[in-house]
């Protein structure tokens, strides 16, 4: 009877297919068929990724394979090996992380000196996340029509110092679309991940490069200078042949997940390159003697605010805790 029921069971479902996860509302997927049809799934309960504690075991960018049953109703079956994924803390569980987008090609970090503010722990917590799995990064200072003397006078400091490193920067008005070709050009041919705080100007930057998309924006808090959720969901969209905008849910922070302390160094590129030079191996560029990359932070070789983010990271994993305001 067991063995009857086996087989009823599987006979209900048609072939498996592979697909491409384009869209996740977080109580279901959208998945894009190899023969290009779109198919909202499911995910078994008990489906888990294996040697990662996610709050999202799928996410957008994933390959996967599904399975469709004689109803019509399809459930993800299996995922296939990840090239590179961006990945956070959870914000309320210490223990567990969450995959913000899969396979990409880059990421673009959306940033603004003001309305509201990207601070530079914040964006060096990501950029090390990003060096950590391997997602080359660009960072986008949007909102340059917005800006006082004086605010553009730091953007000008920030997007030296993260040209310097390696980071390619880039100054636009998505509103005003200022620039925005040469966010265009990098684009082509491209998996890219937008991030970054949520009043950023994610939404409008993607409407400025795919007009006919339409999608929501949102205004800024006037009391606490922050943005408002308008993106509740994880989304790709098309852009040409074989590129994807992904968009994502603002980040209110940046928990690094599942780093050692002695390989956090390793993904800050300027502390790497001088700690070669460091007296002892397994130096923490703390309080040791002999620490080359304490000395070119006195010497301004490595900036003091770099420096500051990449102790802050080690004092999150010493309180165990992971520290939400970031």
């Amino acid at each position: 009877m067991r063995q009857l029921f086996f087989i009823l069971y599987l006979s209900s479902y048609k072939n498996l297919e592979k697909g491409l996860v384009i869209k996740n509302t977080g109580s279901w997927y959208l998945v894009k068929t190899d023969d290009n049809r779109q198919i909202e799934c499911k995910i078994k309960g008990n489906f888990r990724l294996k040697g990662i504690r996610s709050t999202n075991p799928i996410a957008v960018g994933d390959r996967v394979q599904i399975s469709i049953n004689a109803e019509g109703t399809a459930f993800i079956t299996e995922i296939e090996d990840r090239k590179n994924y961006i990945i956070r803390r959870a914000s309320n569980l210490s223990k567990q992380s969450h995959i913000i987008a899969a396979n990409l090609d880059q990421c673009m970090l959306i940033v603004t000196v003001n309305y509201p503010e990207t601070s530079t722990t914040f964006i060096d917590r990501f950029l090390a996340s990003a060096e950590a799995y391997r997602v080359p990064v660009c960072l986008v200072f949007n909102k340059i029509d917005r800006y006082s003397d004086e605010e553009l006078h730091y953007l000008e400091a920030l997007t030296n110092l993260y040209t310097h490193i390696g980071y390619p920067c880039f100054k636009i008005s998505a509103l005003n679309q200022t620039d925005i070709e040469e966010i265009k050009k990098e684009l082509k041919g491209k998996v890219t991940l937008f991030s970054g705080h949520s009043g950023v100007g994610k939404s409008t930057l993607i409407n400025a490069i795919l007009p006919d998309q339409k999608i929501k924006t949102g205004e800024i808090s006037t009391v606490h200078n922050k943005g408002m959720h308008t993106t509740t969901f994880s989304e790709m969209f098309p852009i040409g042949e074989e590129g994807y905008i992904i968009d994502t849910p603002g980040i209110k922070g940046f928990g690094t997940f599942d780093m050692e302390d002695e390989e956090v160094g390793h993904y800050f590129k300027e502390i790497f390159e001088f700690s070669a030079k460091c007296k002892y191996g397994n130096c923490t560029h703390r309080h040791e003697p002999g620490c080359a990359v304490r000395e070119a932070v006195e010497n301004h070789y490595i900036s003091e605010s770099r420096y500051a983010s990449y102790l802050n990271i080690l004092e999150d994993k010493e309180e165990g805790k992971y520290r939400s305001a970031y």
